[in-house]
């Protein structure tokens, strides 16, 4: 028969091992996407510039997420074909802002020189 002190100790690390899990498991979120993209033909250059500083978090964003997908299919946590679909997609994602961006950039260079 166990002891008491032997499952309390048991429950404890099966606890903590859960809460470890989905520490993890939070790690692995695809970040949003900005949730906006100043008009390059009115927008001010500080707007610009905020902008492209946002893209560049966004981007970093994306890059660590990318990494806790190939950590998760490292440790068999995601499949292969799992961790493939959800990079395509971020990096995809990822694409579209980008130029959505670069976009905006070429309509304020046309108007500011």
């Amino acid at each position: 028969m166990k002891s008491p002190k032997r499952i309390l100790a048991l429950a404890v690390l099966s606890a903590a091992c859960a809460v470890s899990l989905q520490a993890h498991a939070d790690q692995c979120r695809l970040p949003p996407a900005p949730s906006k993209i100043p008009d390059g033909s009115t927008a001010s250059q500080q707007e610009m510039i905020t902008a492209m500083e946002t893209i560049k978090q966004y981007n970093n964003d994306v890059q660590t997420y990318l990494k806790c997908l190939d950590f998760e299919a490292r440790q068999n946590q995601l499949s292969p074909g799992d961790q493939t679909s959800l990079h395509n997609a971020a990096v995809d994602q990822l694409s579209h802002v980008a130029g959505q961006f670069n976009e905006q950039v070429r309509s304020f260079k046309s108007k500011h020189g």
